[in-house]
């Protein structure tokens, strides 16, 4: 008879072949165990999952319900015709000036300064902490939903992108997962954002690693992809939708369009920069007006609203607009004239604090653009494919100010089902993103933070070194030597201590100077110590960062340098070389983990 079968036995031995298996696959700096990599695996599937569900349904439901409210606005044209004026309707007039007070509530009741956006998704994934304000995303997702069903010549797809970071932050925080970080919290909240905005799930996974993490770790990518997926399949298969843009024709040989895509890629760029400017100019107005945030918004809904009056395409989302420029159903002049008011109408709103997105509007005026640029060359004799400057024109201008061409191009391949409009939109795209990234800088979002006092550029490691104090650091265990004391006392208080610095401070503890072994031991033992300190050492404020320490150390001759109260001149503690260099290494080394494992 065969021998009975110990399952007890056959278990252990096959979870102890697994644990010599995952010893085997370690290789590097990882160093995962197989049970450490199912846990993870787990983690990032009910992350990704969860996320692409809970961000699908809101921003589905946002975005539904601010279409909603934008086609009973235009029941409200249809049925009051006793409020028409001119040849247009005041309808729109009315609903933006109730958005200025039901912004200006949402403002005081949520207590907050500013209106929070995409900007603030990159900087909190940039840090090594939880610094993302999510009440001020909450009521930045609400302001934005007031404003773009209120009319607002504004964007959803910004708000809706910060949403999803926000939402990846509080979950965060609530579960407080050690496996997964929080900024691909924030990558899956951003990715499932834009995936169900869109229905585009590659660029959704594309755009949270190039516009939002701005790095690529397969720690990251799995949870992103899941997220992107999931919601992007949800909002299908719960809300309904296609893509919003598909174009059902036949696109003729790019090869000789080549330099025609390149130079307006040049022409777009141009059209980004002005864009961005005139956002900046906008808020920079509003700010030396002296006018309350209430009275911004109700001027800004004035305008706007009185503008509705005569060019209602100007107002609201866009997307009918945006379908109708493609199809090339405006003329010439009335292309030029809904680019400038959109652009206008977008900078002022924004800038006042009428909040709201900048990608539908960036997406609008650069199709508006492309589409004056085709019948511009029509005039002249020279035509184009039919649709094509129009999506090359919406791909190069919003990728130059969102700051990512990759995901924007993904974008129109998977709006438009089009290999060939995807190949033109990349060459017009990346030709416009060089010049904005020469002349303006690497986005809209990036130039915001920089406005801030925030430069992306230096990268993660360097933006914690500015960001984490020496006062975190900086050590109390220093000797204080008697400033009246003699030379010879106070060489033995140091050599008893085992340093060969110390301090000479007033009953206050403000710092008198610094004195030195090597110096002392030069001088007569019986004079004074206060005629042989340096009155003037090499010191560091108690609110410099870490890299402006770095910055000081580098020409440090010496043991510690003393952290000083930079109003008071009290002496907080010290640091050595060697407490700075322990930082800036322990602060790579979590950088590194970030980015690379």
């Amino acid at each position: 008879m065969p021998k009975s079968v110990n399952i007890a036995n056959i278990t252990s031995a096959v979870c102890g072949s697994l644990d010599t298996l995952g010893v085997m696959m370690r290789h590097g700096a990882r160093h995962y165990s197989f049970g450490e990599a199912l846990n993870f695996i787990f983690a990032a599937l009910v992350t990704g999952i969860g996320m692409g569900v809970l961000v699908s349904v809101v921003a589905s439901l946002l975005v539904n319900s601010a279409t909603w409210l934008s086609n009973y606005r235009n029941v409200m044209d249809d049925n009051l015709p006793e409020l028409s004026l001119f040849t247009g309707s005041v309808v729109p007039l009315f609903w933006l000036v109730s958005a200025a007070f039901v912004l200006w509530g949402i403002r005081r009741l949520s207590g907050i300064t500013r209106w929070h956006g995409p900007a603030d998704s990159i900087y909190g994934a940039h840090r090594l902490d939880d610094e993302v304000d999510v009440r001020a995303g909450m009521a930045s997702t609400l302001a934005a939903f007031v404003s773009m069903g209120s009319g607002a010549p504004v964007g959803q797809y910004g708000p809706l992108v910060h949403f999803g970071a926000t939402i990846g932050c509080f979950l965060r925080k609530i579960f407080g997962s050690k496996v997964i970080g929080v900024d691909v919290f924030i990558g899956c909240g951003v990715a499932a954002a834009i995936a169900a905005g869109f229905h585009a799930p590659i660029a959704g996974i594309v755009f949270a690693h190039e516009a939002i993490l701005r790095h690529f770790s397969f720690r990251a990518l799995a949870p992103i992809a899941i997220a992107s997926i999931t919601s992007a399949w949800f909002s299908e298969k719960v809300f309904g939708g296609t893509p919003v843009f598909i174009l059902d024709v036949v696109v003729p040989d790019l090869l000789p369009m080549v330099p025609i895509l390149l130079i307006s890629g040049l022409v777009f760029g141009l059209v980004a920069i002005l864009f961005m400017l005139a956002l900046f100019q906008s808020a920079k107005i509003a700010g030396k007006s002296g006018f309350k945030p209430l009275q911004l918004m109700l001027i800004s809904a004035l305008i706007c609203g009185v503008i509705a009056i005569f060019v209602p395409e100007v107002i609201g989302v866009g997307t009918v607009e945006i379908r109708n420029i493609i199809d090339g159903m405006y003329l010439l002049e009335f292309l030029f004239l809904i680019f400038f008011l959109k652009l206008f109408a977008t900078s002022l709103c924004i800038g006042f604090g009428l909040f709201g997105g900048i990608f539908s509007p960036a997406v609008f005026i650069g199709a508006a653009a492309g589409g004056f640029m085709s019948k511009l060359l029509a005039v002249v004799g020279y035509t184009t494919a039919p649709h094509l400057l129009p999506v090359a024109g919406f791909a190069a201008v919003t990728a130059a100010v969102v700051g990512a061409p990759i995901s924007v191009v993904l974008i129109v391949l998977e709006l438009t089902q089009s290999y060939e409009f995807a190949v033109a939109a990349m060459l017009a795209a990346v030709v416009a993103s060089f010049l904005t990234s020469l002349v303006f800088g690497h986005s809209f979002f990036d130039e915001q933070l920089f406005r801030r006092g925030i430069d992306l550029s230096q990268g993660r490691g360097n933006l914690e070194l500015m960001s984490k104090s020496i006062s975190t650091i900086c050590s109390d265990a220093f000797v204080v030597v008697p400033n009246s004391a003699k030379v010879k006392k106070s060489i033995l208080l140091l050599s008893k201590a085992g340093v060969s610095e110390g301090y000479c401070l007033k009953p206050d503890g403000v710092l008198l100077g610094k004195c030195a072994l090597p110096a002392l031991n030069l001088a007569s033992p019986g004079a004074v110590l206060s005629d042989h300190i340096d009155h003037d050492p090499m010191k560091l404020n108690h609110d410099a960062s870490i890299l402006q320490a770095m910055e000081v150390a580098s020409n440090f001759i010496g043991e510690t340098i003393p952290v000083v109260d930079q109003v008071s001149g009290v002496m907080v503690g010290v640091v050595s070389e060697a407490d700075i260099f322990n930082a800036y290494l322990d602060l790579q080394a979590r950088v590194h983990n970030l980015e690379h494992s």
